[in-house]
């Protein structure tokens, strides 16, 4: 799709990118059935949006009930809400600058409900993964700064103009950059603070086989997985040996609930990471080197500013090539002979 709200990268992770419309028959949960074969498989991109929304569903109702989140229950409702009124806020002046229907007109629920998930996933991971107190306008900033994104930060990429930012996480990093006094992150004991000892392993392995199989069989970015925890390994060995940091210390990130929900839901976002599997290889290595220069540097919050800095840099990159093609074209075309002049 050529329309500027909408790419056909469907599923984000963490910060979902905007559906593809996908064909199902009106009202239904089945893909259409073509006369006399069997039924069309359903679109992996809607599989993979619907299944990192409810994932990120139950997890923030766990947290609220059993896992012990500290910030107030009504924090994700009220992320909601604004992440859907923003959407379809956003939606309705990009139909009317294009003069174009909106996205779910004509359509029936079921394409309004797959226009929201999105910003489902984006407002459930805002709020989640921000820490800020007894605040909510913070995380109202973060839910609207990563669906604003969408729209502005874009690139001509493979062709087509498409967001290059992860939505999330580029909100969450300009709440931390705006808010330094009042925001940060949940700290790690948040996500099993109230859970006996002999369980808290249980936790991030659940998660993490969960994230594993999404991955694998929906959005295909474990080429990305290995080189970003390959890479971050690297670079915790590395600061070991030239900077004498305490090796254990370094590593014992990757056993985090955060971590593995950054691995597994966030940095894997289809709409924001490159598609073919070398690419995502160098994409995730990027972000794990970036880390470790972060560190160097006493950065906090690396985790976020990370992802970010590689997905500006792709971006730029992206840019980048369509000046160059463009430079070449106008070469291409220029008068061969110079005009004579009398």
């Amino acid at each position: 799709m050529t329309d500027v709200r909408h790419d056909t990268d469907a599923s984000e992770g963490l910060g979902a990118g905007k559906p593809a419309s996908t064909p199902a028959t009106e009202g239904s949960g089945a893909e259409p059935r073509p006369v006399g074969g069997p039924a069309v498989p359903r679109d992996p991109r809607y599989l993979a949006l619907r299944n990192f929304a409810i994932a990120l569903t139950v997890f923030n109702i766990l947290g609220y009930t059993v896992l012990g989140f500290e910030q107030p229950w009504t924090w994700p409702l009220f992320a909601l809400a604004v992440g859907y009124s923003t959407e379809i806020t956003i939606e309705l002046i990009s139909a009317w600058a294009a003069r174009r229907p909106v996205a779910w007109r004509g359509k029936g629920f079921r394409a309004f409900y797959i226009f929201l998930l999105p910003a489902h996933i984006t407002s459930l991971a805002t709020s989640l993964l921000l820490y800020t107190n007894d605040r909510f306008a913070p995380v109202a900033f973060g839910v609207v700064v990563a669906l604003g994104a969408k729209t502005v930060l874009r690139a001509p990429i493979a062709g087509r103009m498409r967001h290059f930012m992860n939505p999330s996480n580029f909100g969450i990093s300009v709440t931390l950059l705006v808010f330094p006094a009042w925001v940060g992150l949940a700290p790690p004991y948040h996500f099993t603070e109230e859970i006996p000892d002999v369980f808290r392993l249980m936790i991030p392995m659940v998660i993490l086989t969960a994230g594993t199989v999404l991955n694998a069989k929906l959005t295909g970015k474990t080429p990305l997985i290995v080189g970003w925890a390959g890479s971050f390994a690297i670079q915790a060995i590395v600061r070991h040996v030239v900077w004498d940091v305490a090796l254990w210390s370094a590593l014992s990130v990757m056993t985090g609930v955060a971590f593995v929900l950054f691995t597994n839901y966030m940095i894997t976002d289809p709409a924001t990471t490159p598609r073919s599997g070398w690419a995502q290889f160098l994409f995730g290595s990027a972000v794990g080197t970036v880390y470790g220069v972060l560190l160097l540097f006493n950065v906090v919050f690396t985790l976020f500013f990370a992802l970010s800095i590689v997905c500006a840099g792709r971006g730029l990159y992206w840019w980048g090539r369509w000046c160059v093609d463009r430079l070449r074209r106008d070469r291409s075309v220029a008068p061969l002979v110079e005009p004579v002049t009398t």
